[in-house]
């Protein structure tokens, strides 16, 4: 049985909101916070930035410019590492600053990590405690988990939909079905994933630019299209705008082979956009971890579905989510949820 002190919990949430600074900037590495304490109050904090950059450890410590007492505690989401890769192992910072004491999330899911950089702590005579909300650490990382035991990027499958399951909006004077307030929120989703895809016919209708507008200083997602035939508007803004060098065109790949290259170009999360043929094969083939969906207060009636494809044989097959939330945006209810069941295509 883990025993973890009173205010533990309370310091983990303040290294967790340092992690969330950098979720969508670190890829491939994970998105990690530390903060220090002394006396009862965060003497210090910090988070991992980006890949290459000091880690949440690093730069938590170099914020304080005293000399460390070796009472105070060192909190940080994911386990310090303790190998040299692009920087050097956390640990040796660590043990070189005289933390006397160090609090961690949750485990390294990385093989060359796990559990070895608790170890040296303990060894060098550290009070190491670790699984302080261990499970809220651990989703904040959840494509790295995957990617960094399957080399296979995390899956997110996104659209906004009639109230029907529609795509199509009425003829109007507006071809959106989910509100103004809906679609700024979808956009800072964009900010969070390394890779965007969409289909060819989404491209040719919509001509998107599948950019990060609504948060600052953003780091652009890579802007992948599916296409049967390879022909595309050499006019659309996905090959004519500041970011096309970061527009990748697959043609009559399947989605499985395309993410198993994203996979191999260290790209670790993507977000599905559309259409619903793109959504549709995706659910098929058992490819997506995470279902978002916005939907708008409206019925719309046509023949465009959101999630098409060949469906479920019964009730017992079909797509089930956990972790289910709903939220009210505007007049709009965004519904997310963890696919239950998710296996690799054998295809």
């Amino acid at each position: 049985m883990l025993v973890f002190h009173t205010d533990d919990e309370s310091f983990m949430r303040a290294a967790l909101r340092e992690a969330n600074k950098g979720v969508g900037r670190t890829s491939p590495n994970p998105a990690v916070g530390a903060v220090l304490a002394l006396g009862g109050k965060v003497i210090a904090k910090g988070h991992h930035r980006q890949a290459g950059g000091p880690h949440a450890e690093v730069a938590c410590l170099a914020r304080y410019k005293h000399r460390i007492p070796r009472r105070a505690k060192l909190y940080v989401t994911l386990e310090p590492c303790s190998t040299a890769g692009r920087t050097a192992p956390c640990v040796d910072t660590l043990l070189a600053a005289g933390i006397g004491t160090v609090i961690v999330g949750t485990t390294d899911p990385n093989p060359r990590h796990a559990g070895k950089g608790l170890k040296i702590l303990r060894d060098a005579g550290v009070e190491v405690r670790s699984g302080v909300l261990a499970a809220e650490c651990s989703a904040l990382n959840a494509p790295f988990n995957k990617w960094i035991r399957t080399r296979q990027p995390y899956v997110i499958a996104k659209c906004g939909m009639s109230l029907d399951g529609r795509l199509t909006a009425p003829e109007t004077n507006s071809r959106w079905i989910t509100s103004a307030a809906a679609r700024r929120h979808a956009n800072r989703r964009r900010a969070t994933v390394d890779a965007i895809i969409v289909g060819a016919e989404t491209v040719r209708v919509d001509n998107p630019r599948l950019t990060v507008r609504a948060v600052k200083h953003a780091r652009q997602p890579w802007r992948v299209v599916l296409s049967r035939s390879g022909s595309l508007p050499r006019k659309a803004h996905l090959f004519s705008n500041g970011y096309a060098a970061r527009t990748l065109v697959f043609r009559d790949e399947s989605l499985a082979s395309v993410l198993t290259n994203l996979g191999e170009r260290e790209i670790t999360s993507v977000l599905i956009e559309g259409g619903g043929d793109v959504l549709a094969q995706a659910l098929d083939a058992h490819l997506v971890d995470r279902l978002e969906l916005y939907l708008g207060s409206i019925f719309t009636g046509g023949p465009v579905f959101a999630f098409g494809g060949g469906g479920a044989a019964s009730t017992a097959e079909a797509v089930r989510l956990s972790e289910v939330r709903y939220e009210q945006i505007g007049s709009n209810i965004l519904v997310t949820g963890d696919i239950a069941v998710s296996t690799p295509s054998s295809k």
